[in-house]
């Protein structure tokens, strides 16, 4: 196995270098860069030493330690630490103060599977650490990079992306003391302080490790939010017995008129049954379930449904995405509250916050938190945030 995983360290020659800048107090941070090498549609991780590239070969036995370390220490906090990388997909930059545990189980083909950090399960030996993620595709054509909130919040991550003829974009992800801020706010959405209060989630020691979504907080707490959406759901239902709705497929199918006939909302040959609150969190289950192979009407149609139900707008507006953009999100009492505070907590008020949350109006603000160009010059990747 030894001489099989030696064989799986290769030195890459088309690379792009990534500049990771430690913001935190810490002079314990770690990172992890891992995804897809496009070349060899395999599983990528770079080794400890931020430049060689390291394929873990297939295991015999689920769980199986990564066999190589890939914990890529950062420098003094204010220090930057640059790394470089082959032409990955789905990739993820992990950030950590302390470590994290990766594992692998057996892959379907020869490659293995990866076992991410879990935030929701007390058992994984990451659930006590604090981390965080960005997310980029580095190929032939371009440069794509996010911050992501869509499963949680975790270590600040803000993003710096230069290009070819000197433009700039950034990404300021939430301020140092921001997750604190987060979790607090969660705490006081609720009279009764429980629903939304279950996702701030504290260490033993009683500090704030991450703030999960609604989704995610329903994986720990099956029971969370049971019926949420419910009456918003039916007064949707009942407006669009009588109204149309309008959804603007902004390209590919222009605007659909929808109405509900039989107890469905239907969109020509396509009909919609009423979303649960899980449904409406996740985007991906129930009515919004989206299959690679779908009807492309269909799969123009269920971004735009989700994100008026995460941001409440389906019944102060008939058409979505809302012409009227952010100034109209989350005015309901009914609502994707943690999607509402991470855009308010947020400096620039970017970020996914849920699935589709890059779904915007035309000529609207984008707030989905990414950066990209076909030619890019430079990336910097911080953690630790900003000054409040």
């Amino acid at each position: 196995m030894e001489v099989e995983n030696k064989q799986q360290i290769i030195a890459e020659e088309t690379h792009f270098q990534i500049a990771l800048r430690n913001n935190t107090s810490s002079d314990q941070a770690h990172a992890y860069v891992t995804g897809t090498s496009i070349s060899r549609n395999a599983l990528f991780f770079l080794l400890a030493d931020g430049k060689t590239a390291y394929y873990p070969p297939n295991p015999a036995n689920p769980g199986a330690p990564l066999g190589h370390d890939c914990a890529i220490k950062l420098g003094s906090p204010g220090s930057t630490t640059h790394v470089r990388v082959p032409h990955l997909e789905g990739a993820r930059i992990y950030f950590a103060i302390g470590k994290l545990v990766f594992r692998l189980d057996p892959g379907s083909g020869s490659g293995p599977a990866l076992v991410e950090p879990s935030e929701t399960n007390p058992q994984d030996p990451n659930y006590d650490v604090k981390f965080g993620f960005a997310e980029f595709t580095w190929n032939s054509t371009q440069l794509f990079a996010n911050i992501s909130f869509v499963d949680f919040v975790g270590l600040p991550i803000s993003l710096t992306l230069k290009t070819a003829s000197g433009n700039e974009q950034h990404v300021s992800g939430i301020p140092s003391d921001g997750l604190d801020t987060i979790c607090k706010k969660l705490q006081s959405v609720d009279s009764d302080g429980q629903d939304w209060a279950k996702l701030a989630i504290k260490s033993r020691s009683g500090e704030y490790l991450r703030a999960l979504s609604p989704y995610q907080a329903m994986i720990l707490h099956p029971q969370l939010f049971n019926g949420y959406y419910k009456d918003y759901v039916d007064k949707v239902w009942h407006k669009y017995q009588h109204e149309k709705l309008l959804v603007n497929t902004q390209a590919p199918f222009g605007v659909l008129s929808g109405h509900v006939h039989g107890g469905e909302l239907k969109f020509g040959n396509e009909s919609f049954h009423k979303p649960s609150t899980a449904d409406i969190f996740s985007c991906s289950t129930g009515p919004f379930h989206n299959p690679t192979s779908g009807n492309a009407e269909r799969l123009a149609i269920i971004p735009r449904l989700c994100a008026g139900f995460n941001r409440s707008t389906l019944l102060a507006d008939d058409k979505t995405p809302d012409p009227d953009g952010s100034k109209d999100y989350y005015n309901n009492a009914v609502t994707n509250h943690y999607a509402k505070i991470v855009h308010e907590v947020t400096s620039d008020g970017k970020g996914y916050a849920f699935p589709y949350d890059d779904v915007k109006p035309d000529g609207g603000k984008d707030q989905s938190g990414k950066v990209s160009t076909g030619h890019p010059q430079s990336l910097v990747v911080t953690v630790g945030g900003h000054g409040a």
